[in-house]
């Protein structure tokens, strides 16, 4: 093999490996964009905005202040819990959790802290999510910028919570929990 030979040859699989790599790097661009799309598609339908941004109960979210966490607490049987921060600040909101924790308080319930989400948080209907869905969520919560807003803490049962309160009255005997079967 003559030298012009083998010198196009290297040139041309140096040029396969760099077109095959900008390929690369551009599908993933468009798929990690597609991914925060998808996340942000699901947020809005799935109406994370109805509790977790300030001013939704009042018919004026503050849409510069969104999903930064509400003051209105949800008063019932567990006491009175409010709606997280969940943009990126890292001291009050979910700057500091992996997308692999986000994913996994929204489909169960239980935070990296350890303490598990009220019921007030439909986690039981998002545990059905596909792992693609709750993937893109986390991606896309991951990209909202910080606002610093530290939510209250949680009321136990029976403590007074500060502030404005839903509270959940106690349920009608048709919505009352059923008894567990006897020996259980």
């Amino acid at each position: 093999m003559s030298r012009l030979m083998r010198l196009t040859a290297v040139a041309l699989s140096v040029a396969t490996v760099a077109v095959a790599v900008v390929a690369f790097a551009a599908t993933t661009k468009s798929t990690s964009t597609d991914k925060v799309a998808r996340g942000k598609y699901l947020v809005t339908v799935v109406g994370c905005n109805d509790c977790h941004t300030p001013g939704t109960f009042y018919g004026a979210p503050d849409m510069k202040r969104f999903l930064a966490g509400s003051e209105m607490g949800w008063g019932g049987p567990w006491g009175t819990v409010y709606a997280a921060n969940l943009t990126s600040d890292p001291e009050t909101g979910l700057g500091k959790w992996s997308e692999a924790e986000i994913a996994t308080t929204i489909r169960t319930g239980n935070r990296p802290d350890g303490r598990q989400l009220a019921p007030v948080m439909p986690w039981m209907n998002f545990a059905n999510l596909t792992d693609t869905d709750v993937a893109a969520i986390a991606a896309y919560l991951k990209t909202l910028p910080p606002v610093k807003h530290a939510v209250p803490a949680p009321v136990a049962p029976g403590e007074t919570p500060k502030g404005p309160v839903l509270v959940f009255p106690p349920p009608s005997a048709w919505d009352a929990p059923a008894a567990p079967p006897e020996g259980h």
